[in-house]
């Protein structure tokens, strides 16, 4: 079970995107960091363990050419094993910061037909990224997809072989799951079935998919073959997060809902057995946005259009 905890306020609220809301834990200082796209602006906050605000910062679009200003369509902590990058996308390009904000140390300008994660061509840029340091490359583009990425997911491949550690999502369905290396290698296409996938997640090598039709598919990720279908909600989905140490997923969507699910293999086979733990309402509400705020799942946040603040639920 969980309860709604102290919530955090915004300036503003959350623009109507999926996986409007990114989480990053900082256990050694005991803060986290929560960052909302609200239009032109990405705001950015970091919060003591009751949920207390600590500090704001807001994070513009970069404007390159044109003449109105550029709508960020998503802001992410990327988590290297080396470094931790704040990562801004918008119809006109890429902004990489230090993960507090503080920093612009990159900028990749897109052409006017794309949209980023990955673009809305369809393809998926790689950067080489420093230890430190601006000297951001771009690397190579992979070329699966032929509608515009909704959504990229990976998981540390831990140095085994012939390891599905990247998964793409397209706006047809399509899912490209990849293993990253020297360079990348696309494992398996899963075909989409009319409605978009807005939200992927990777865990064990299971593939996590959240579709237009409120469905979950759980996929074994290096084959394609799906194990388990859940319709999980009345209206499109619209994030999916996963807890890797407990193995719970989290799944929001247009019709007010946040349900938490639990995945395990059964002992005896392959087979992904899944497991209904919660579900709250955040009553009146599109969630747009939701995140766990911890490894093991004891906790998450939401965001919702029109909606002026995280809510924060941890468990009882």
């Amino acid at each position: 079970m969980f309860r709604w905890e102290r919530s955090i306020p915004l300036r503003g609220s959350a623009a109507a995107l999926c996986n409007n809301l990114s989480v990053l834990q900082l256990p050694a200082r005991n803060l986290t960091h929560f960052g909302v796209v609200h239009g032109p602006s990405a705001q950015l906050l970091s919060t003591a363990p009751e949920g207390v605000p600590l500090a704001q910062r807001q994070l513009h679009a970069k404007e390159g050419a044109g003449v109105s200003p550029p709508l960020i369509t998503q802001v992410h902590w990327c988590v290297l094993p080396f470094r931790v990058l704040l990562v801004l996308t918008s119809h006109r390009g890429i902004q990489m910061y230090e993960s507090d904000g503080s920093t612009m140390v990159y900028w990749h300008a897109l052409d006017s037909g794309d949209a980023t994660p990955g673009t809305w061509s369809g393809r998926v840029l790689v950067f080489d990224i420093p230890a430190k340091g601006p000297n951001i490359v771009l690397s190579e583009e992979l070329a699966g997809h032929q509608t515009p990425i909704t959504d990229i997911a990976t998981e540390p491949a831990q140095g085994q072989d012939c390891v599905a550690d990247m998964v793409t999502a397209d706006d047809s369905g399509l899912l490209c799951v990849w293993r990253s290396g020297p360079e990348f290698t696309l494992l398996t296409r899963i075909p989409g079935f009319g409605v978009p996938c807005p939200s992927v997640q990777l865990w064990q090598g299971i593939c996590a998919a959240g579709y237009g039709n409120g469905q979950v598919h759980l996929y074994e990720a290096t084959t394609g073959n799906l194990h388990v279908q859940i319709n999980a909600h009345a209206r499109a989905i619209s994030a999916l997060d996963l807890a890797p140490e407990a193995g719970k997923l989290l799944s929001a969507a247009e019709d007010t809902f946040v349900h938490i699910w639990k995945l395990s293999r059964s002992p005896e086979s392959s087979y992904i057995e899944v497991e209904h733990c919660h579900g709250e309402c955040v009553s009146d509400t599109q969630v747009c946005g939701a995140r766990f705020c911890d490894s093991s799942g004891s906790s998450f946040a939401v965001t919702g259009y029109d909606l002026a603040e995280i809510r924060r639920f941890s468990s009882v």
